[in-house]
């Protein structure tokens, strides 16, 4: 009998093939087939995002951030890369007895403090305590509402010359909680790069009215995140390794562990999809934020290679890049 294991809520291949065959099979209506970050649905004439998202990080605390600002975060961030203005936020605590009320009492200040530095409300919530050994210190989850003022954006926009876009460098998260997790002191050095991304993205939107899809690249890296772009489309894409921004902490820790910087989690970045010739006015407005101060173009959309993403290396090679198939950091949001 098939069982499930940790690499099923990787955000890879496995997951994507377990929500499809057994969630999307069951619960699928036409929004949720559509796999967005948030749900678009219409409501008294307006269109809204709705999305909901649970956070298990172990630690609760790490360089940068905690599991509350991240809660917070994650879900502002969902609702903003579909084009939508946050507005409310539910949030509930699912709390292991023993916990120190120290601890609740700064993740429940650092929430507070995201939540303004969002623009967002917390309107409702939950609270439950287990029994101990029954969860991990707590769980949080929460949910968004946020009225959309962009709408459109879809991976159907997509066309063959378009530019791919980060906001930033990648995988500091995954590193972040890597280093407190195992206590590898010299990589504490480098901060989860945990950040609201609404306010970075209203500006890129009210600067160009040509970017066409957004996605924020969390478990699974980049690397998941275009091929779930790419997916099923009728492009491919290619994207250059000289060009990919890499903090120096993290490929350090890349060299040193054996990782790929491509498959590391980030939760403060963005990944857009723009037409040709708008590059310009988006990267100038995304500078102009300190969240995207580093950002770039990293690939673009070709007609070749229907469904895949391939990486153009530094030595001149090209090599298919696939979405992440186990597990590589368990526990990172």
């Amino acid at each position: 009998m098939e069982k499930i294991l940790l690499a099923h809520g990787s955000g890879g291949m496995l997951m994507h093939k377990l929500i499809d065959s057994l969630f999307i099979e069951r619960f699928g209506g036409s929004v949720l087939k559509e796999k967005k970050d948030s749900a678009i649905i219409r409501m008294g004439g307006k269109e809204v995002a709705f999305t909901t998202d649970s956070y298990v990080v172990d630690p609760v605390f790490f360089p940068g951030g905690d599991i509350g600002s991240l809660a917070l975060y994650g879900t502002v961030n969902d609702l903003s890369v579909c084009g939508a203005k946050p507005l409310f936020i539910s949030l509930a605590m699912i709390i292991e007895e023993g916990l120190d009320r120290d601890a609740l009492e700064k993740i429940a200040s650092s929430i507070k403090n995201a939540a303004r530095a969002a623009g967002v409300e917390i309107v409702t919530g939950d609270t439950k305590v287990v029994e101990r050994g029954s969860c991990d210190k707590i769980f949080i989850n929460t949910s968004g509402i946020g009225e959309i003022y962009y709408p459109g954006l879809s991976v159907d926009r997509i066309r063959p010359g378009d530019s791919i876009i980060l906001s930033g460098t990648m995988g500091e998260h995954a590193i972040s909680v890597l280093s407190k997790r195992e206590g590898i002191s010299f990589l504490s050095k480098v901060k989860s790069d945990s950040a609201p991304l609404n306010g970075l993205i209203f500006r890129v939107l009210k600067a160009s009215k040509m970017v066409k899809f957004m996605r924020d690249p969390t478990r699974g890296g980049v690397a998941t995140t275009l091929n779930e772009i790419a997916a099923g489309g009728n492009f491919g894409i290619a994207i250059d390794e000289s060009s990919l921004p890499v903090a120096p902490g993290v490929r350090s820790a890349c060299e040193l562990l054996g990782f790929d910087p491509l498959y590391l989690a980030c939760e403060g970045r963005v990944i857009m999809v723009v037409r040709r010739g708008d590059e310009g006015k988006i990267l100038r407005a995304m500078k102009r934020d300190p969240i995207g101060k580093s950002a770039c173009v990293i690939g673009k959309v070709i007609a070749q290679g229907r469904g895949k993403v391939y990486l153009n290396t530094a030595s001149g090679g090209k090599r298919i890049v696939s979405m992440l198939t186990g597990e590589q950091l368990p526990r990172i949001c």
